[in-house]
């Protein structure tokens, strides 16, 4: 009777549901085991639907697992966007706040998605990398609309090259930490922010001060030493 009754009960997925639960699984697999040992098969039979289906959503394999490094990403800026008339200092602890926050609600995920290099597949390893770039250009945008930094900031390779470090930092750190996650939230985000903060803010400032030592002394700004 019971069975009964959750049969009549049971709601059919909308389109939407339906392949978010095909992505959900798809992660967990991923995350779990490299691109060549996960089977379409598997996630069918997990999210308990047939192979045609899944075909129906996605036509092979590389697409199935580029949708799972797309939906993680597009996670990933959603929870980290910035926030207007912000000062960066402030946006960096929030920002990390909710990007750890991600990574331990989306564990699974987040290791799916920095898999996706690893793959053979040039098509999957070329989404990863426009997710990567998409994070940097997020994180040069604060900057820039700081007016500590202003857009300058963004032209600058030096500047560019210490966010490029900063987040494959952030990355093994945070995949160290579901690993072993004896630290506090706090301390990681910490951990990472003065590495930020040292990495871009110290180094901006540093030129500004010897940018401005040159203009009141007439010395070269590459002869000054670096007074930070």
């Amino acid at each position: 009777m019971a069975a009964n009754q959750g049969a009549r009960t049971r709601r059919r997925l909308s389109t939407a549901e339906r392949r978010e639960q095909l992505l959900s699984v798809g992660a967990r697999l991923f995350s779990d085991s490299p691109y060549d040992e996960v089977w379409i098969e598997q996630v069918a039979e997990i999210a308990g639907v047939s192979r045609g289906l899944l075909y129906h959503y996605f036509p092979n394999k590389r697409d199935f697992f580029a949708a799972v490094v797309e939906r993680e990403s597009e996670r990933m800026l959603r929870m980290t966007a910035a926030v207007p008339g912000v000062p960066v200092r402030e946006q960096l602890a929030a920002g990390l706040d909710a990007y750890l926050e991600y990574v331990r609600a989306h564990a699974h995920g987040y290791r799916a998605f920095h898999r996706a290099d690893a793959t053979g597949d040039q098509a999957v390893r070329q989404v990863y990398r426009r997710a990567l770039a998409a994070q940097e250009r997020q994180i040069l945008a604060a900057l820039s609309a700081d007016p500590e930094f202003g857009p300058a900031v963004e032209e600058r390779g030096d500047v560019r090259l210490a966010v490029r470090g900063w987040l494959a930092f952030t990355t093994a750190v945070c995949l160290e930490w579901l690993r072993d996650p004896e630290p506090a939230r706090e301390q990681v985000r910490d951990l990472c922010a003065r590495a930020l903060y040292k990495r871009q803010v110290g180094g901006h400032r540093a030129l500004t001060r010897r940018v401005r030592i040159a203009a009141r002394t007439g010395v070269v700004v590459g002869a000054l030493p670096d007074l930070r």
